[in-house]
């Protein structure tokens, strides 16, 4: 066994809170092994004045740890999976995906109490295009308007009065013990969340057996089961922050998975919603499923008409 491992993270407040959750979590379970993190600023964290969708996308999350681990300079990577593209390069995997924090959408405001509450014309702050389709869906006549940043950097400029309210993950803000910031919460009917979200993933080189294998203890496989098919989803229909699109998956009786998605045009306008249970052995499956109804129902022309802009 190794005597030391390093973890490459984000220098961000929130993975650093998830990058020594799991290093404490290592720690505890091999007391005679070294584990350090490493700290770098990714090129997402850097570029703040423009959306992610229009600089990349979820990748640049992510590009440079992995480029840590190619180099040898670090081991691993823990990310928020939601961050994470739908296909990793073929030299990495998922070594483990942890317990789900609340999945849910979270509404922040000093002003109004929920998301129905404010009067028209409110300014609302995401970056998320799969938040804004849902949120113009439900109120076509409030103003979204793009907030990128921490989750510190977000609350500050709510804080001044750039916002009238801001919606973020409700496991960011209760991980950095920040929940009482919440005002309310939007169900899973009216903000079906990011794939992953609430989930922290472990990255690691595909042939590095030995760390899969002392990983093994920190990986949940009902949460497995969900993001799996959540993942599918996000694959076939184009897998990034790019997309307006959305799928979340909970476990049901009898080993069996019950899967919500949408796709939507940015407006909300054309907005396309289905649900699907199946057995959860057939997580993947019932992800493209689900993805693929949503196409044919008129999906397929909302993604092409993006993906021309």
């Amino acid at each position: 066994m190794r005597n030391k491992i390093v973890i490459g993270t984000r220098k961000s407040v929130l993975a650093l809170w998830q990058a020594e959750y799991v290093a404490d979590r290592l720690r505890k379970a091999y007391p005679d092994v070294t584990v350090e993190l490493l700290p770098v600023s990714t090129r997402g964290d850097e570029i703040l004045n423009m959306p992610l969708a229009q600089i990349g996308g979820k990748g640049l999350f992510i590009q440079e740890l992995e480029y840590l681990i190619r180099e040898g300079k670090a081991d691993m990577a823990v990310h928020s999976l939601k961050d994470m593209p739908a296909d990793l390069p073929p030299d990495f995997a998922l070594a483990a995906v942890t317990d789900r924090e609340d999945p849910r959408d979270a509404f922040v405001s000093l002003k109004y109490r929920s998301f129905e509450e404010m009067p028209a014309g409110s300014k609302v702050g995401t970056s998320s295009l799969r938040r804004q389709s849902q949120l113009l869906h439900r109120r076509s006549d409030l103003r979204i308007e793009s907030l990128r940043g921490n989750v510190q950097t977000r609350l500050r400029k709510l804080d001044e009065g750039q916002y009238d309210a801001v919606i973020l993950a409700a496991a960011g803000l209760k991980r950095l013990g920040l929940g009482d910031r919440i005002r309310s919460y939007l169900s899973i009917d009216d903000s079906i969340p990011a794939a992953g979200q609430g989930v922290m993933a472990i990255e690691v080189r595909k042939d590095d057996a030995e760390l899969q294998q002392m990983l093994a203890f920190l990986h949940n496989e009902t949460v497995a089961s969900c993001i799996a098919a959540e993942r599918a989803f996000l694959g076939r229909v184009g897998g990034d922050c790019k997309v307006p699109a959305g799928a979340f998956a909970q476990e049901a009786e009898g080993g069996r998975l019950r899967v919500d998605a949408f796709i939507s045009s940015e407006d909300g306008q054309r907005f396309y919603r289905r649900s699907i249970s199946g057995n959860a052995a057939e997580a993947e499956s019932l992800g493209a499923s689900i993805a693929d109804s949503l196409l044919d129902d008129g999906g397929r022309e909302v993604l092409e008409e993006i993906a021309i802009q």
